[in-house]
């Protein structure tokens, strides 16, 4: 069986012998024979240069039972036959030569074809293991992620647990001494009213000379004023102790409002000259929630609020109940914050401020405390200046 493209086929006179070798074949044979020797093909046209005489015989090139071409001159027909002879086996061995190189060839092709399926399947293989490991490293940072975010939240625990303690301890302290103090006041204010019966038995030369009228009203308005200084500490424990929600450790149902108060009121003493908060707090209903750490992520946003408006500005709370949610928005009246900068606010160590004057963890613990909260934490920053941060809070 031939295969017209395989090494096992049948071949022409023209793939076994080149027209210069055929031209050279003739010269030889010519030569050898003592005339002119022509070749011609299959179909009897002549092949290479040299056209046989009329009168010339044919002797054929038999290859593989059929015969692929012929020499032809005008000589013995037996000598002519004994020169196809001679040509034959060099046709037979070019012939082995060209299967063997198909051969070959094909082998050849058959193990690039091989290889180029492999090359294939390896690539294949390469990019599903760089696709795993994509995902693999994504999934470790997602993990890295929330055990960094779990070890904020139990720091932040921690600490305001610690702030707690040492709010209560501190307020404990202050209360027993303002106790008998305020006491103490009580009973002198009783007993400055009995003495201005003295003066009925002070003669009067002596009362105008001591000046005792002046002595009695100056002692009134430093027991009146010492009053005042009593009450304003006794407020500034209170608002402490509410800031810090030291006697409400677990969840409790609170007033968001009252605590934005209280939080407000702690840190009256300590805003920048030139700064106004205006609190705008409307009716709220009551929220189940740990609201020492509520008041802890209010704090941070406040301060950051505060720093924006150093120079002087405004600072609004407002609080609102919409919908199953409550928002509590704090905006300021400062520069506002650039488009490249809005988008990392919110990550762990990062501050635009100067080193030694933050940790870059303020807004990062509030955002935690918030969404420890299923709440939410959007932050918008106008194109005429300002920021507003939004907690919202679901019921």
């Amino acid at each position: 069986m031939s295969d017209a493209n395989g090494f096992d086929r049948d071949f022409t006179l023209g793939e076994l012998l080149g027209l210069r070798d055929a031209d050279e074949l003739c010269r030889a044979l010519g030569n050898l024979l003592d005339c002119p020797v022509a070749l011609l093909d299959a179909a009897g046209a002549p092949f290479g240069s040299t056209v046989p005489p009329s009168d010339a015989e044919r002797a054929p090139l038999i290859l593989e039972l059929e015969p692929i071409g012929y020499l032809a001159a005008a000589c013995a027909q037996e000598k002519l036959k004994e020169a196809a002879r001679l040509v034959r086996w060099g046709l037979v061995s070019r012939a082995r030569v060209r299967m063997v190189s198909d051969l070959h060839l094909e082998a050849v092709r058959a193990d690039y074809a091989k290889l180029q399926q492999q090359n294939e399947a390896l690539k294949a293989s390469e990019t599903k293991y760089r696709e795993l490991a994509a995902t693999l490293d994504a999934q470790v940072k997602e993990q890295i992620k929330i055990i960094d975010e779990r070890q904020r939240q139990l720091y932040q625990a921690e600490r305001l647990a610690s702030i707690g303690q040492l709010a209560a301890g501190v307020a404990h302290e202050i209360n027993n001494p303002l106790g008998f103090i305020s006491s103490n006041l009580s009973s002198a204010e009783r007993y400055l009213a009995g003495l201005a019966d003295l003066r009925d038995v002070i003669p009067a030369e002596a009362w105008k000379v001591r000046d005792l009228d002046f002595v009695f009203e100056d002692f009134g308005e430093l027991l009146h004023d010492s009053r005042g200084g009593i009450e304003r500490i006794a407020r500034i424990v209170r608002d402490l102790k509410g800031f810090s929600s030291v006697d409400q450790p677990e969840e409790q149902m609170v007033d968001l409002n009252l605590q934005l108060e209280s939080l407000l009121a702690v840190i009256e003493g300590q805003k920048p000259a030139g700064v106004t908060v205006i609190p705008d707090l409307q009716p709220l209903p009551r929220l189940l929630c740990l609201p020492g750490h509520l008041n802890q992520a209010f704090f941070n946003i406040l301060q950051n609020a505060l720093q924006a408006v150093a120079g002087g500005g405004e600072v609004a709370v407002r609080t609102r109940s919409v919908g199953e949610a409550i928002t509590v928005e704090i905006a300021d009246t400062g520069p506002g914050i650039p488009p490249d900068v809005q988008q990392r606010v919110f990550d762990p160590f990062f501050t635009t401020r100067e080193v030694g004057s933050g940790t870059g963890l303020g807004l990062t613990v509030a955002r935690d405390i918030v969404l420890a909260h299923g709440g939410s934490v959007s932050l918008i920053c106008p194109p005429h200046g300002g920021t507003s941060v939004t907690i919202k809070l679901p019921l």
